[in-house]
């Protein structure tokens, strides 16, 4: 027999009757991942117009380095958690500017390690601090140290770049290893190819990255020139890579610092 209730429900339950917008396999799938780029950009920009962010100081660094762990590794955490709260404190980020806005927010990738550390040193300062996490095969879990209506997360690298690239006004690239090398290249492409302001650019513990990577041969070879060295610079110490990032800004920039008298 004709029955019109059981043709109904079966309208009613098909995933074409879905709205899209509540319909996870539609908003999921493979057509909709332009949609999805947007919301990755969208809900982040959203968040830090709303908390007035208007400028951030970008710290990367290994998440597998820890406090109590071997060689240096103790020693380039107390520097990062000591930048943090240095550039924190001096760099605008405890209080709003003449233009209502906070400025050089410390802003890591938001896991373990090196970020964690920046981001402590900026939460010792009382000073709001952006957690960027990413999605991984073996979860990855934010720190307890940034400010959780700023720590986000992404599904996709790419858009993740773009907010740690959106509103950075200085870089500061602690001892790392795959992923500190490719968001700290990343960056130096971006102003090295003028997609991107040039902005001040320091490598933490030269021994190291001039270890890890031989800057000198890359010109030597032609693969890059001699003036892309000036690029970037090295530090030893969280108050010298400070006071080469404050030397390196621009006028706008300045005007949000405060050193202590």
């Amino acid at each position: 027999m004709d029955d019109p209730a059981k043709r109904a429900a079966a309208q009613i339950a098909s995933p074409s009757y879905r709205l899209p917008s509540l319909d996870q396999d539609f908003i999921l799938g493979d057509s909709t991942r332009g949609l999805r780029f947007m919301l990755e950009y969208e809900k982040a920009e959203e968040a830090l117009r709303a908390a007035n962010v208007a400028s951030t100081l970008v710290v990367f660094g290994s998440a597998r380095v820890r406090e109590d762990g071997p060689g240096k590794q103790a020693f380039w955490c107390r520097e990062a958690r000591a930048f943090g709260e240095l550039a924190s404190r001096e760099g605008g980020a405890l209080r709003p500017g003449a233009d209502g806005a906070l400025h050089h927010v410390v802003t890591t990738g938001g896991g373990p390690g090196i970020m964690e550390a920046a981001n402590r040193g900026a939460f010792d300062a009382g000073a709001p601090t952006i957690g960027l996490n990413i999605t991984l095969p073996r979860e990855q879990f934010p720190n307890p140290y940034s400010t959780p209506a700023l720590t986000f997360r992404f599904h996709y690298f790419a858009m993740r770049k773009m907010h740690f690239a959106m509103r950075a006004r200085a870089l500061a690239i602690f001892p790392g290893g795959f992923g500190t090398l490719d968001e700290a290249f990343e960056l130096l492409t971006l102003v090295q190819t003028g997609k991107a302001p040039k902005l001040p650019v320091v490598f933490f513990d030269e021994e190291y990255w001039r270890g890890v990577v031989n800057f000198d041969r890359l010109v030597e070879e032609g693969t890059v020139g001699a003036r892309d060295l000036d690029l970037f610079r090295f530090a030893s110490d969280h108050e010298t890579a400070w006071k080469l990032m404050v030397a390196g800004m621009d006028e706008d920039a300045t005007r949000h610092v405060h050193p202590s008298p």
